[in-house]
């Protein structure tokens, strides 16, 4: 007998916590059983129940190019037959270094690691390493990975339990962690300067760092206020914290320098993932030649056995290079596909108007909010105003139809290079005829 999304899912539910290795694969997101995938190409996945779909989720935005593309088929071939991992000094590692620096003009050296909680791990300690400081200021919802310290106020919570804005209640999205780990954690709402300046003026000279994601990537898309990541720039120059700007998700989606470029930004340190790996698992931290000094001789420690691997630097390299082509064509390609099907799910709600629906995006990203508000501006109005359960009865339909999205309402949708005008248009018309049908 064949295998099938439900006879997997009862042979993983006894070999695999939750049937998968992520909860924002099984059950917890799809309050059920999965899909379970067999093999994508192009902007499409295909399931083990024989059903083809169109992928607006690659892969959480790991997937640039999309699934196959034959110059990361050609690259794998071909360096895998020369072997998969040394953990040894590689030409590739400097070659691709030099590309990172040379993009982004912020960033003086790399090093590189595998994922980004990992990057962002090394991040805070070369921060506090730096300045000899302890505390870490982050934001309410804002996720920069499942590290102890920083694990707080990243999932949404019932609005009163999030205590009052100009002073959040640090709550641990996890057991099994201490309070010591997150004690020197500070977290304050995000998009409202007067709340950044006020924590500033009670922390800011104790501060290491302060963090942020460019745009909030992880209750769907949230983008920041004009002027607003500027000021959070000018106030730890001023208070003498470092500026870190995690580009976990938004590194090569936005622009070809990230988050950075588009809201002209120039933080001391960033992390990258996701998409530097362009489908294989690749993080990096960079900064400034005197900050990023601090890793040398393990003075800040970090290691790693699979740290460059070789296969992986190889697929970043055609990555970077087929995105920059022709004037950085790829990077313009993904934002104008984006934007284009943010504004078909627009036309689709407005004309279908049987529900409150609203589409935020920057560029290639974007996300569909079941709510009546007109915007979707922080953490607080995510968890007081998004219908997160109509949001999965949706994507849950459209997969009956076709077309794959993540069925939880806090992460997003993103455009590849390999989606087409016509995926747009299916998209458009599976969206309306779900709108219909749903109650």
């Amino acid at each position: 007998m064949p295998n099938t999304s439900k006879s997997l899912f009862e042979r993983g539910m006894k070999v695999l916590v939750e049937g998968v290795s992520s909860a924002s694969r099984g059950p917890a997101t799809f309050g059920g059983a999965p899909r379970y995938m067999s093999h994508g190409h192009g902007a499409r996945l295909y399931d083990v129940d024989g059903r083809e779909y169109i992928d607006w989720m690659m892969a959480f935005g790991a997937l640039p190019l999309g699934h196959a593309h034959p110059k990361v088929v050609e690259t794998i071939t071909r360096e895998v037959s020369r072997g998969t991992h040394f953990a040894t000094a590689l030409e590739v590692e400097v070659e691709v270094a030099e590309m990172l620096v040379s993009l982004l003009p912020h960033v003086d050296k790399v090093r590189f690691a595998n994922t980004g909680t990992e990057a962002a791990m090394a991040a805070f300690r070369l921060a506090r390493g730096h300045t000899g400081r302890r505390k870490i200021i982050k934001f309410e919802g804002h996720y920069h990975g499942w590290w102890d310290a920083v694990l707080v106020n990243t999932n949404p919570l019932p609005p009163t339990l999030l205590g009052h804005p100009n002073d959040p209640i640090r709550i641990p999205d996890s057991s099994g962690i201490p309070e010591a780990a997150w004690k020197d954690t500070i977290v304050v709402r995000w998009n409202d300067v007067e709340a950044l300046e006020r924590a500033m003026a009670l922390h800011g000279h104790e501060a290491a760092c302060v963090v942020t994601e460019g745009v909030m990537s992880n209750m769907g898309v949230i983008p920041p206020k004009p002027g607003y990541l500027n000021r959070m720039q000018e106030l730890c120059h001023q208070y003498g914290a470092l500026f870190y700007l995690d580009e976990t998700v938004t590194g090569f989606r936005l622009s070809a320098g990230g988050a950075a470029e588009l809201y002209g930004l120039s933080p001391d340190i960033v992390t990258y993932g996701k998409a530097l790996g362009g489908g294989l698992p690749m993080a990096m931290i960079g900064g400034r030649a005197d900050i990023m000094k601090g890793l040398e001789w393990g003075k800040v420690l970090h290691y790693g056995t699979h740290n460059a691997g070789r296969l992986t630097l190889h697929l970043t390299k055609v990555m970077l290079e087929t995105m920059l082509a022709d004037n950085q064509a790829g990077f313009a390609k993904i934002k104008d596909l984006g934007q284009t099907m943010a504004n078909e799910v627009r036309r689709v709600a407005k004309a279908s108007n049987r529900h409150g629906i609203l589409v935020q995006g920057v560029n290639s990203m974007f996300q569909i909010f079941f709510t009546d508000q007109e915007e979707i501006n922080d953490f607080r109005d995510f968890c007081t105003h998004v219908d997160r359960m109509k949001f999965r009865d949706f994507t849950l339909r459209l997969m009956d139809k076709g077309i794959y999205m993540n069925p939880s309402a806090t992460l997003h949708s993103l455009s590849s290079i390999v989606h087409t005008e016509a995926d747009i248009a299916a998209t458009g018309r599976a969206i309306a005829e779900v709108l219909e049908e749903m109650p």
